[in-house]
């Protein structure tokens, strides 16, 4: 309970594992299999609360800075970084076979996307975010404000490159780049996480619209 009410990062180990047995639920994988996602998950959730007794004691015994309490924290932190690493590989290795095929036919519906499409799509992008940003007087066109561009400008890359490819596994490398492209101006502080959620959805809705229209009419 402390962990959870305390940790962050506990909260979203938590999260992760409610939609892991939710995927188990509705994707019906083998006992074998549910058992090593459960076991995978129990070693994240133990990592993550021997991180934040050993955080606790480091606290205890020097409540100032010092460079051995800092290698003991962050140490502690790569432990629970390494596990975390090991359980998203074991659940991409055993239930990639349950999701990527279904994704797989989500992409394709879109069928084949057109280049000039594709390019249209970014630069519709780019002018809504000047023009969002304008009318709430904030940031300017490259730095801040809402929503992110950056994000907006990711997220619409990596859609058009899924609806591409049609490539499940291409698709999630790209919405993972986009994904700390927009992670990294959370770090600079350049954007909150509402703007750069905005962007996102930004990017992603008006790439799908511009494609679905070309669809529709190219």
């Amino acid at each position: 309970m402390h962990a959870v009410r305390t940790e962050k990062h506990m909260r979203i180990h938590f999260g992760a594992a409610i939609l892991v047995l939710l995927a188990v639920l509705f994707l019906k994988v083998t006992p074998t299999e549910f058992a090593l996602l459960a076991l995978s998950i129990l070693a994240v959730l133990c990592a993550e609360m021997f991180n934040t007794a050993i955080e606790a004691v480091v606290d205890l015994v020097s409540p100032g800075y010092h460079p051995l309490a800092k290698i003991a924290k962050d140490t502690a932190a790569g432990a629970v970084l390494i596990t975390a690493c090991g359980a998203a590989i074991m659940g991409y290795l055993i239930l990639a076979k349950y999701v990527m095929p279904r994704y797989g036919e989500v992409l394709a519906m879109y069928g084949t996307v057109s280049d000039m499409g594709t390019v249209v799509s970014i630069l519709i992008v780019v002018l809504v975010v000047i023009i969002v940003k304008s009318l709430t007087g904030t940031g300017t066109p490259l730095h801040g404000g809402v929503p992110s561009g950056h994000a907006a400008v990711a997220f619409s890359i990596a859609t058009a490159v899924s609806l591409t490819t049609r490539d499940p596994l291409i698709s999630l490398l790209s919405l993972l780049l986009a994904v700390m492209v927009s992670h990294s101006r959370l770090l600079m502080k350049i954007h909150s996480l509402r703007e750069v959620v905005i962007g996102a959805c930004f990017g992603s809705g008006i790439t799908l619209l511009v494609l679905q229209l070309f669809k529709w009419y190219g």
